[in-house]
């Protein structure tokens, strides 16, 4: 009897660190029209310690942040169907304390500075493509901290 209680409470002892580990988990919702460039950059900061949630374009990710709230959402700016711009600003009507970072590889597009524009609608932070993944991951880390 004595083994089955002590086995009862590491049991639960064990469930209580794995709830507590999930509840600290940073979701990010990573936002890109670019398959492969998503790919990457999720296995990089699951490697991190982050989980993360994907869509290809602004109203995916609208839909799926309305479904689960990321603690994040990276955003890239130029994407087709609805572009990152339009997006930020429907997620700043909605959710106006939720952290974003705009992201972009054309961030000089027809005479713009896209991520200008995009700090200029609310994002928290910018990041111009290409970037290493040490850089990535040290920005999200800093606006989840903040």
């Amino acid at each position: 009897m004595r083994r089955i209680l002590a086995l009862a409470r590491q049991t639960i002892d064990d469930t209580s660190i794995k709830q507590k580990m999930v509840r600290t988990m940073a979701y990010v919702l990573l936002v890109d029209d670019e398959q492969s460039f998503r790919s990457v950059i999720a296995a990089s900061l699951r490697h991190a310690g982050y989980e993360i949630g994907e869509a290809e374009n602004g109203k995916q990710c609208e839909a799926a942040v309305n479904e689960r709230r990321p603690d994040l959402v990276i955003l890239d700016v130029l994407m087709p169907e609805q572009d990152g711009v339009e997006t930020l600003r429907a997620l700043r009507r909605r959710y106006p304390d939720l952290k974003i970072l705009a992201i972009s590889g054309g961030a000089f597009d027809r005479g713009l500075d896209w991520l200008d524009i995009a700090k200029q609608f609310g994002a928290d932070a910018v990041l111009a493509k290409p970037f290493s993944n040490r850089a990535l991951v040290a920005e999200v880390k800093r606006l989840l901290t903040t």
